[in-house]
C-alpha cells in the first residue's frame, strides 16, 4: 500500500484499467464468478444470447434477457469509483478504461472514461439514430420501437460484433502514455481488452485482482485483494 500511494502521488499521467470486478462491489454481477451470469441456466447459453446473430435472429428474446440481466439501473457508484474520480480531479489520473457498461465511472464524477464495451446509458434507433434513455428500453414492453419504427439497439459491444475504434486508439493511446497503469477487478482474459496491456511503456504496472491473472509475473506490484480494501486506503 506505501508503494502504491507513492506512486499515485507522483503520477501526473496515470490511466486505470478496470473489469467486472469494479462494479460488482455496487451489487452488479459480473460473468465468470462462480455466481456469475455465466454459470446460471438459461434457454440458451448467455454467450449466444448476446451475440449480435442472436440479437437479429431473435430480439424478443435478447431484450428480455438484455432488460433482466444486463441493464443495471439503479445502481451507485462505489469506493472505487470514487476515488478514481477524486483522482483524475487532483492531476493524477489521467483517463479510465473500463470494460464495463454500467456507467458508474461517470456518475462518480470522473471525466475522461472510455468505455471498451459501450454503455447501456445509450441507445439509438437503428433507422432513423434518435437517441433514447436506458428507462425506453427498459420499461418497454417487448422490442424497444422508436416512433420510426426502428429497433432501439443498446450501444453495448455483442459478441461478433467489433470495438469502437475511435475508443480503442484513444485507449490504446492514453494507455502508451501512461506513467502509471492500475489494472484492477479484470480476470484479463477477455480479448481484445486483455491484449491493451502490451501498449503499456512505463515501470509501474500494478495489477489488483483477488485471484490471480495471466498477467501477475509481468507486474510491478501485484495486490490480491478485494478494490473496495485497497481504494478505501487510498
Amino acid at each position: 500500500m506505501k508503494m502504491l500511494k507513492e506512486w499515485i502521488k507522483e503520477s501526473r499521467k496515470a490511466v486505470f484499467f478496470g473489469g467486472a470486478g469494479v462494479s460488482t462491489e455496487s451489487g452488479i454481477p459480473d460473468f465468470r464468478s462462480v455466481d456469475g451470469l455465466y454459470r446460471q441456466k438459461f434457454e440458451y447459453p448467455p454467450e449466444t444470447i448476446i451475440s449480435h446473430s442472436f440479437y437479429k435472429k431473435n430480439p424478443s428474446y435478447f431484450f428480455r434477457f438484455y432488460r433482466e440481466k444486463m441493464l443495471p439501473l439503479g445502481f451507485s457508484p462505489n469506493i472505487t469509483h470514487k476515488v478514481l474520480a477524486r483522482l483524475e480531479a487532483e492531476g493524477h489520473l489521467a483517463a479510465v478504461v473500463t470494460q464495463n457498461i454500467d456507467g458508474l465511472h461517470q456518475k462518480a464524477g470522473s471525466k475522461t472514461v472510455y468505455e471498451l464495451h459501450g454503455s447501456v446509458l445509450r441507445n439509438y434507433c437503428v433507422r432513423c439514430h434518435k437517441f433514447h434513455s436506458a428507462e425506453f428500453v427498459k420499461e418497454a414492453p417487448d422490442i424497444p420501437l422508436c416512433h420510426c419504427g426502428g429497433i432501439v439497439k443498446p450501444d453495448v459491444v455483442l459478441y461478433e460484433e467489433g470495438l469502437d475504434q475511435n475508443t480503442l486508439y484513444n485507449a490504446i493511446r492514453v494507455i502508451a502514455e501512461a506513467d502509471l497503469l492500475i489494472v484492477g477487478g479484470t480476470s484479463l482474459t477477455v480479448y481484445p481488452a486483455a491484449g491493451l496491456l502490451q501498449y503499456y511503456r512505463g515501470k509501474r504496472l500494478v495489477l489488483i485482482n483477488r485471484d490471480e491473472t495471466p498477467y501477475d509475473s509481468q507486474a510491478d506490484l501485484v495486490i490480491h485483494d478485494s478494490l473496495g480494501n485497497i481504494f478505501s486506503q487510498i
